[in-house]
């Protein structure tokens, strides 16, 4: 796979093309993208995605951070682990959202020279959203390309969208979060020194300091895994404002305790998968209380992955 961070920066004879925000690739994302890269295939040629970055809804509502499910560059390597041939990671801007559906479609086929164009049913393009499905079915034919529409995936009677993604997120509720992406949330970040709390607990955490628009679960206690120097760990993390210590953190930490681990981790960059949900934060009595719950939650950590392998 191949990414661009502009659509003039390649130039294709022909491709099959889908186009969408495609944050977090969840399994409606993947049934777009399945069904592009078979029918690419088919016709030997490349599959290619155009996505955008910022998110739309972001520079026209002014969508606050802890927003992305998935960074661009991990968006394009889930692609790219799909099967595309070429991530583009439009810039979008002001000046792109005012362009017509016409003129943007006719740029797209200058540069890339789709014959096909694969789309979900709610897609739409351009000034207003003009460039909707019946638009663009309508016009497949005066330039040139095959329309195809791929209908939403449901799970549990919902269709799975980013924002429910985000939703499930905001909640906690991981292990319905895996069920939209198809996988476990992955959260990465590098270790930064924190005010050794754990340390002198006897629990000592690594302090993760993530991409600041990056979205991440609700307040909790989680059992993860966690990546780090080529090996995966048992982890317990717990994201929030510490109150039994009464910290006054005006934005959630999120602390890892990695199981069975010896050594330093700051600085270097770690990936927490997120299994499961333990507990919702809580403030305890002292530290003792705390201590003794923490342990509780390691055995419940423990016992949950070792299930779950």
């Amino acid at each position: 796979m191949q990414h661009f961070r502009n659509i003039d920066e390649l130039q294709l004879h022909a491709c099959a093309l889908t186009i969408g925000s495609f944050d977090g690739v969840h399994l409606g994302h993947q049934a777009i993208i399945q069904q592009l890269v078979s029918a690419a295939r088919e016709l030997s040629i490349p599959s290619a995605v155009l996505t955008f970055y910022p998110h739309p809804s972001v520079v026209l509502q002014g969508r606050r951070p802890s927003f992305y499910i998935t960074s661009p560059e991990e968006k394009a390597a889930r692609l790219g682990g799909l099967g595309v041939d070429y991530v583009i990671t439009q810039k979008f801007d002001r000046s792109l959202s005012l362009m017509g559906a016409i003129e943007f479609l006719q740029w797209a086929k200058a540069q890339l020279q789709f014959r096909m164009l694969w789309v979900g049913e709610n897609f739409a393009l351009g000034y207003k959203r003009e460039g909707d499905v019946r638009f663009l079915k309508a016009i497949s034919e005066d330039l040139a390309f095959e329309f195809h529409v791929v209908a939403p995936v449901f799970v549990d009677g919902e269709i799975i969208s980013s924002t429910r993604v985000r939703e499930a997120l905001r909640s906690g509720d991981v292990a319905r979060v895996a069920h939209y992406l198809g996988q476990p949330f992955l959260l990465r970040g590098v270790v930064e020194p924190g005010l050794g709390r754990g340390k002198k607990l006897g629990i000592p955490t690594a302090n993760l300091k993530i991409w600041d628009e990056r979205a991440y679960p609700g307040a909790g206690v989680y059992a993860c895994l966690t990546r780090v120097n080529g090996g995966t760990y048992k982890t317990v993390v717990n994201i929030g404002v510490r109150p039994t210590f009464d910290d006054g953190l005006e934005a959630p930490l999120i602390e890892a305790h990695l199981l069975d681990f010896s050594g330093s981790l700051y600085e270097k960059e770690i990936e927490l998968s997120f299994m499961h949900r333990l507990r919702k934060e809580r403030r305890f009595n002292g530290p003792q209380d705390l201590i003794a719950q923490i342990q509780r939650d390691i055995e419940r950590a423990r016992m949950i992955l070792d299930q779950n392998p």
